[in-house]
């Protein structure tokens, strides 16, 4: 069991629980661990969010990689899709990205990406945790001229603009955007410094909401969490397509013409489509999670999509994809990933991909969408004895009581079962046609694991 990671990188109270020190132990046991096969000295890029404790955070991991011996090249607020494109086009050593993505502004977090862009594995984050621990710290710390030196490079943004000019620049030349108009929700986040320098680069009208971070609106009401006052506005201004980013831009949901959510399995129903028909979808597959929509994988059956399910989290989706050479698959949360572009999700890519398809079938959002149902969804959560939350697929009543409700579905619904990570919780989630009865069900599951479990 890890200590310090969890499934996105180290993620807790900024100042606290995340403290400096801790910090300074995370970035020198990191520049070891992710540098240590190098012959040359090496350099580490850091972006952050719009955070109040951002610059701490980012000053305590500044000093530990120099105190290594890494020179770092300081990219202040920038998506996180952002950095993983910089760590690759400018053949970094690896880089941090400095956020808590959707939590609210007091929570902060770590996140390592490798020499490829891409989010490292479990086992490096465990061998990281390791050297942390070791007592082997100070034998790592450079002296008089090994010590390592920092850079500011903010200019280093205009060359992420570029990434979306030089990839749909010439698409949206040929599209005609005179009638389009699109709100953005930034979240107050890390996207606010891009956003709109993008849209406004590729000539597309758009308003711009929650574009005014001061250290503590960061996800306040706002963004890809708190999607109503989004829908409000593009309703009432009468937009063709609401977007919102979370904190740290790699995530996108979106809202149609009509105020109605289009989350992640909806966007990789609309990708997939799309990318199908073109011959772009790579063995005409699309990845997702065991948390996905039964109604994504019902629009694959229908439509001679391969359907591949993985555990949650964007970092085993992305394994999969690159195990078997796909390139598309993302979360119900809009985590997208495409890998033709880049090898994260990229909120802002995301987005442009939706107004591309929006433009070029010339048909409303909501026309575009309607090629999935989506299943309601009822999650519940049943408090138990930590140490007997995994007891749930040995205990013959409960899986006897999950048969049976699946046997009910027949074929038009599923039960998940899902033990919390990090509480001593098991998350019921049930999907089917009548929300009502969903409700009844999980409850009464929800209540039988809590008699049995504890």
């Amino acid at each position: 069991m890890r200590k310090y990671f969890g499934t996105d990188g180290i993620r807790r109270i900024a100042n606290t629980e995340l403290s400096p020190n801790l910090v300074y132990r995370v970035a020198k046991a990191g520049a070891y661990v992710l540098s240590k096969h190098t012959d040359h000295i090496p350099t580490i890029l850091i972006g952050r969010d719009t955070r109040i404790s951002g610059t701490l955070i980012e000053s305590a991991m500044v000093s530990g990689f120099l105190s290594y011996g890494a020179n770092v090249k300081i990219l202040g607020v920038l998506p996180t899709p952002g950095v993983a494109y910089l760590t690759k086009k400018l053949k970094a050593d690896a880089s941090v990205v400095i956020s808590a993505s959707h939590n609210t502004y007091e929570f902060n977090g770590v996140k390592y990406f490798s020499n490829k862009g891409m989010k490292i594995p479990d086992e490096l984050e465990e061998e990281i945790e390791e050297i942390m621990d070791s007592g082997k710290l100070d034998d790592f710390s450079a002296v008089n001229d090994k010590i390592g030196v920092s850079e500011i490079r903010t200019d280093l943004l205009d060359e992420y603009v570029y990434f979306f000019r030089k990839n749909f620049e010439e698409d949206f030349e040929k599209l005609d955007t005179s009638n389009f108009v699109v709100a953005i929700d930034t979240a107050n986040g890390a996207t606010s410094v891009v956003a709109e320098k993008v849209f406004t680069a590729l000539g597309i009208k758009h308003y711009i909401l929650n574009n005014t971070p001061n250290g503590t609106n960061i996800n306040d009401n706002c963004g890809s969490t708190h999607l109503d006052v989004l829908k409000k506005y593009v309703v009432e201004n009468k937009c063709n397509l609401g977007i919102a980013y979370d904190g740290d831009g790699d995530r996108c949901l979106a809202v149609d013409e009509n105020g109605n959510e289009i989350d992640g399995d909806i966007l990789l129903a609309v990708f997939s489509n799309y990318m199908k028909e073109k011959g772009k979808l790579n063995k005409d597959t699309v990845v997702a999670t065991v948390m996905s929509n039964l109604g994504l994988k019902k629009y694959a059956e229908a439509n001679n999509v391969n359907f591949e399910e993985t555990k949650v989290g964007d970092r085993y989706v992305l394994e999969k994809m690159l195990k078997e050479g796909y390139n598309l698959g993302g979360e119900q949360s809009g985590h997208i990933i495409m890998l033709d572009y880049n090898p994260t999700g990229d909120g802002i890519l995301t987005s442009l991909m939706l107004t591309k398809i929006i433009l070029e079938k010339n048909m409303s959002a909501s026309k575009v969408c309607d090629i999935i149902k989506i299943y309601p969804q009822v999650l519940v959560n049943a408090k138990v004895s930590g140490d007997k939350k995994y007891n749930y697929e040995k205990d013959e009543e409960i899986k006897t009581a999950i048969e049976n409700l699946e046997k009910e579905f027949s074929g038009n619904g599923r039960v998940l079962i899902r033990p919390s990570g990090t509480e001593p919780l098991v998350r019921v989630m049930i999907e089917g046609t009548d929300k009502k009865v969903l409700e009844t069900k999980a409850k009464e599951l929800a209540k039988l694991i809590e008699k049995k479990l504890n």
